[in-house]
């Protein structure tokens, strides 16, 4: 198949077996392992283009569920495209719809043909299949758009999960043979199975032989443990082909991207730092920080003072939580700009130590300093 997206290994780090690639695509190239700003109505809340740019992002996330509703993809394809809409010249990746529709648990019937669902924004009747999916996605004109896939909840029984994978291996078929352009947007497979190996073996052969040219995992970080996580990476990577991007939906937190990125993965996307960063939370290197706590109202020092963003340089903890307190836009801009720019600079830190062969040695150090080896360490 001729593809738009084209993945090129550059190294592998002798320590893990990280993965250090370019993956190529027709708005410009990014480096791998990368994150994905998620900007769900063709914005990344509070942060324009420009600001993603100068944080050094190449490719960001959108949501064709929401854009479906808001503003309709027939406005957006009839300005040019999501990229000519938002005025984004970087990558875009959109995601089928598929979660957010199985998100709505209580208002949702599948069928073998789709999903029949209530709009949650005015109750209205909908229906959402792969064929639409895709045709949504031709129309949005994203550089890469994701197949459209049954999203299980966690825990399911074996017997549902195998039903499941089936039926996503089905959509898959019937995404590719919607996919109306093929020649100037790739379709990512979505690989499910929760934590089975063997359905994860199956749903990975499955889409494997459609040779599309990238692969996700999918059904991770959705409430398992952390070692689940990692035990269904360590199995569901290496069967993953490795001259095609590989993408683990959802994972944003610092140790989870930098496992994943130990486990092969080449690109990673959550609304975890936007959303966080909302709530006056910030990451810093060593541990989260929550501005808005009453001890930082006469604290005259940046968010991070290992981090050279503009917000660390020109801002204090003292300023923030004052806006934030307020509910004051620009709070949130600056901890949103914060928190994006130190997951983008913690993967050029990983891309680093895996050039230097380093990576386990960098995982040790970076997990010591964030306070992530404490036996009572959160998550982000």
């Amino acid at each position: 198949m001729t593809t738009p997206i084209r993945y090129e290994l550059i190294k592998t780090d002798k320590q893990t077996g990280a993965r250090l690639g370019v993956v190529h695509t027709p708005h410009g190239s990014f480096e791998t392992p990368t994150f994905m700003p998620v900007g769900t109505l063709a914005t990344v809340k509070t942060m324009s283009p420009e600001d993603l740019e100068s944080m050094g992002a190449n490719i960001i996330l959108s949501n064709t569920y929401h854009l479906w509703l808001r503003p309709g993809e027939n406005i957006i394809k009839e300005a040019g495209g999501l990229h000519k809409f938002m005025n984004w010249d970087g990558a875009i990746l959109t995601d089928s719809g598929g979660f957010q529709v199985f998100s709505l648990s209580d208002m949702r019937k599948i069928t073998e043909e789709g999903v029949h669902f209530r709009n949650h924004l005015n109750g209205e009747k909908l229906f959402l299949s792969p064929e639409k999916a895709m045709q949504i996605q031709n129309d949005l004109g994203s550089d890469i758009m994701m197949a459209f896939d049954e999203c299980p909840p966690y825990p399911a029984t074996h017997e549902y999960m195998k039903q499941s994978v089936e039926r996503t291996s089905r959509w898959a078929e019937r995404c590719l043979a919607a996919h109306a352009r093929p020649d100037v947007q790739g379709l990512f497979g979505i690989i499910q199975g929760g934590e089975y190996e063997d359905l994860r073996k199956q749903s990975a052969q499955d889409l494997i032989s459609l040779d599309l040219p990238g692969y996700a995992v999918g059904g991770l970080s959705v409430g398992e443990p952390k070692d689940v996580m990692n035990r269904v990476l360590e199995y569901t990577t290496p069967l993953m082909p490795s001259n095609k991007p590989r993408y683990l939906m959802g994972v944003g937190s610092p140790d989870s991207l930098i496992d994943g990125a130990i486990r092969g993965i080449d690109m990673f996307d959550c609304v975890l730092p936007t959303r966080i960063a909302r709530n006056g939370t910030c990451m810093t290197s060593s541990g989260r920080l929550v501005v808005r706590n009453a001890k930082y109202a006469r604290d005259f020092g940046p968010i991070d003072e290992n981090c050279d963003c503009h917000v660390c340089r020109n801002y204090t903890r003292a300023y923030i939580r004052h806006l934030i307190k307020c509910n004051e836009t620009f709070g949130f801009r600056l901890t949103t700009y914060h928190n994006l720019y130190f997951l983008l600079k913690l993967m050029e830190q990983v891309r680093q130590a895996i050039r230097e062969d380093r990576l386990g040695d960098f995982k040790e150090e970076f997990f010591e300093q964030y306070g992530l080896n404490k036996p009572d360490a959160k998550n982000f």
